[in-house]
């Protein structure tokens, strides 16, 4: 059999793939060790070959536009999160998908929310809802001694949260709260899921008002009984496993191994709340066909094999991200259920704020994370005047959602078309 040979645009794009294959380009579950477990364990039996191509979020958007660009498109389906879709969606280059969704939906029951949510604010299906997560705290049990009077875990405040560490570094002598403050850890997104929307009610709006100046020298002070390896920390499963951390903040996938591990030894909750209320952000990764795409039957078929039941219930225990379809989890682990009542929690708080991720940045999501992890390490490690560095970052900040033409998503008030800007 004769191989055509690949053109110079499909060798950049698609990194050596095959013509046979249906090639499926995704934001996430990109770590090696994920991204194996979807070749080999996620798209088994799927009805086709499948080229599993991770792509890192922030060259996302370049990307499709080249993919795009071209007659006849190499990539087959894409999975990214609902943020990450917008800016393709946003230059037509999304297929409207309602006859797939109304054919799925005859066998399996998709979240009404999550289905709504596919539409990306029009008429049409534009994605299909593939899986959500959040962002929970985990706690060995050996810390709950150590809680402050009266104190309830899963409706915890910041004060009690900053009591806890210090009561469990003065019994223990050592600091037993962690954070995933490391280069591979996402410590900005603690930020904007639970720490500004939890203090100030927003995230951009209000970076550097009256609420955002005193819950930053809180922080401050709270690190004092922070574990120092944190700056290093990228995923909380280790430190949580090997002990060094008994309390910490992550995404659900990036503890979810330590649940597993040890499901005995731990309890999950919310991330605390604070003045406005308890910021958490639920992530929504969707599935979509480029509009170009060269076989889009072949790509249907891959979204219908990652929508079925038993699929999305491998995607939770495997890659620790939950189903956007209704699943049997019953004979899924003791962590994984776990992890799930986590999630619940989360989601039913009484005083839940939600943060969505920041939308319609493109390009410019880097640069805007970033701002958060300076703030963080001129004002807590460097210990810098929180007035003044808010105020030079805020006008970083107001320059990046400018240049990307971003309106306000929430938490902060609606800007209607307008562009956000820092109050």
């Amino acid at each position: 059999m004769k191989i055509k040979p690949l053109n110079a645009l499909t060798v950049l794009l698609m990194a050596g793939a095959s013509y046979a294959q249906t090639n499926v380009v995704s934001t996430q579950m990109r770590p090696v060790e994920e991204a194996e477990k979807v070749r080999t364990i996620i798209l088994k039996g799927a009805p086709d070959a499948v080229n599993f191509i991770p792509e890192d979020g922030n060259t996302y958007f370049t990307r499709m536009k080249a993919e795009l660009g071209a007659a006849q498109g190499k990539v087959h389906a894409t999975i990214a999160l609902d943020g990450e879709l917008a800016p393709v969606n946003q230059i037509g280059g999304l297929s409207d998908l309602d006859d797939l969704a109304k054919r799925l939906s005859t066998t399996r029951e998709f979240s009404s929310s999550a289905m709504s949510l596919g539409k990306m604010g029009g008429a049409n299906q534009r994605f299909i809802p593939l899986m959500t997560n959040t962002f929970q705290m985990v706690a060995n049990k050996k810390a709950l001694p150590y809680l402050p009077a009266g104190a309830n875990i899963n409706a915890l405040t910041y004060v009690q949260l900053r009591d806890w560490a210090k009561a469990m570094k003065d019994a223990t002598g050592e600091s037993k709260l962690g954070f995933p403050a490391g280069p591979k850890g996402l410590m900005h997104r603690y930020f904007q899921a639970s720490f500004y929307p939890s203090h100030t009610g927003g995230i951009v709006r209000t970076f550097k008002n009256a609420d955002a100046e005193k819950a930053w020298t809180d922080f401050r002070d709270l690190w004092a009984y922070v574990n120092p390896r944190s700056t290093s920390y990228g995923f909380m499963e280790e430190p949580l496993k090997t002990g060094e951390v008994w309390v910490a903040f992550d995404h659900t996938a990036r503890v979810l191994p330590a649940l597993n591990d040890k499901p005995a030894d731990f309890v999950v909750f919310p991330a605390p709340s604070g003045i406005k209320g308890r910021g958490y952000m639920p992530v929504m990764v969707g599935v979509a066909i480029p509009k170009n795409a060269a076989d889009k039957a072949a790509a249907e078929r891959v979204i219908d094999h990652l929508t079925k039941p038993a699929t999305q219930a491998m995607i939770l225990k495997e890659i620790g991200f939950f189903p956007a379809v209704k699943s049997d989890l019953s004979h899924l682990s003791p962590g994984v259920q776990m992890a799930s009542q986590g999630m619940t929690a989360v989601f039913s708080a009484k005083d839940a704020l939600a943060s969505l991720l920041p939308v319609q940045l493109g390009a410019k999501n880097r640069e805007f994370n970033k701002i958060f992890i300076d703030t963080f390490t001129r004002i807590v490690l460097r210990k810098e005047d929180v007035k003044t560095v808010l105020g030079e970052q805020g006008k970083l900040m107001d320059a990046v959602v400018k240049e990307a033409g971003a309106p306000c998503w929430a938490p902060d008030a609606s800007s209607g078309t307008a562009v956000c800007s820092v109050q």
